[in-house]
């Protein structure tokens, strides 16, 4: 029986096989309102879905796969899964990206998990898998898309990262950069005060390339909602 795993963010699709219930190799494909990323989907036995996309793009994903799997699981945020136990009370409120990321890195030791896509997460784990908060913020690049269009005189891309900038472009790199990266540390120093020992940085999302060369040392983990979701079906279906 072949089981494929998706995860629906806001610009791409990511999928992979389950291999000895471990992520095989991943295939990435933007999509659009068009139908060719739709027609480049694999085809198998059991599919399990997680997305963060609109429900319109969530609704043609379904529908496709309906059309190339037997079995569909959209997996959804739960309170407690192994070792995992979410800070939230209405498990609905926590984006099931940030669930999964969690899930399939938890359970190693205290963690600060960071997603950088269309948002800026962060979310702290302790040393049993609890869940201890997190928050969320624009992303660098959202940052740069919400001045342009309220200023358009100021460029939504280019720029190089600099302390104190001399340029707007280079400013506007720096500034939006400069504030995800001290977010992150903040928080950092925060875990580190709350649970008594500094966390494992663990960084992912398209949005966190940009950012790695100035964080502290981290674990890059790019495909940290997929191996959730091999955890997740490893402890829900397998």
């Amino acid at each position: 029986m072949s089981t494929w795993l998706f995860d629906l963010g806001n610009t791409r699709l990511k999928c992979a096989p389950l291999q000895s219930g471990g992520v095989g190799e991943v295939r990435a494909i933007a999509h659009d309102d068009a139908g060719p990323w739709l027609q480049a989907l694999p085809a198998g036995d059991v599919a399990c879905i997680a997305s963060v996309a609109a429900e319109a793009r969530r609704v043609a994903l379904l529908d496709a796969l309906c059309a190339r799997f037997t079995r569909l699981h959209l997996v959804r945020t739960e309170a407690v899964l192994g070792p995992l136990r979410i800070a939230y009370a209405e498990p609905a409120h926590l984006g099931v990206d940030r669930f999964l990321a969690m899930l399939g890195l938890c359970g190693s030791g205290p963690a600060l998990v960071v997603g950088v896509g269309t948002a800026l997460t962060v979310d702290l784990l302790d040393g049993t898998g609890r869940h201890r908060g997190g928050r969320i913020a624009p992303s660098p690049q959202l940052m740069r898309e919400a001045l342009h269009a309220r200023a358009a005189q100021l460029p939504a891309t280019g720029g190089i990262y600099a302390e104190f900038a001399d340029d707007t472009a280079h400013a506007l790199a720096s500034g939006c950069d400069g504030a995800a990266l001290a977010l992150v540390e903040r928080s950092l120093h925060a875990a580190q005060a709350l649970l008594g020992a500094m966390p494992v940085l663990h960084l992912h999302g398209g949005g966190a390339l940009a950012l790695r060369p100035r964080l502290p040392t981290h674990t890059w983990a790019p495909y940290a909602v997929l191996h959730g979701l091999a955890r997740w079906h490893a402890l829900r279906i397998a």
